[in-house]
């Protein structure tokens, strides 16, 4: 089963191909993307990644928590689901 990461401090450089690069090399990625402001605005500086599987995602987050991506420490962990207000 597929699960959903959550990468936060990420630079608004940072890509959604950036993204897939770095966590491909823990695993198998299903998507990989960057929040960006609506309207097409820029980044908001998070973003999420989905793993092909829960092993692939614990090995990410093993991994790539606090490993540089732009010069700055990613913060990498489970995303949680979106509660409605």
């Amino acid at each position: 089963m597929s699960t959903r990461l959550y990468v936060g401090n990420l630079s608004f450089e940072a890509t959604g191909d950036d993204l897939n690069e770095i966590f491909s090399q823990t695993g198998e990625v299903e998507e990989a993307i960057i929040v960006s402001r609506p309207g097409g605005g820029r980044p908001r500086g998070f973003g999420f990644v989905t793993m092909a599987d829960e092993q692939d995602a614990a090995e990410a987050i093993r991994q790539l928590d606090g490993q540089e991506l732009g010069g700055r420490p990613l913060r990498v962990n489970v995303a949680k689901e979106r509660q409605e207000s």
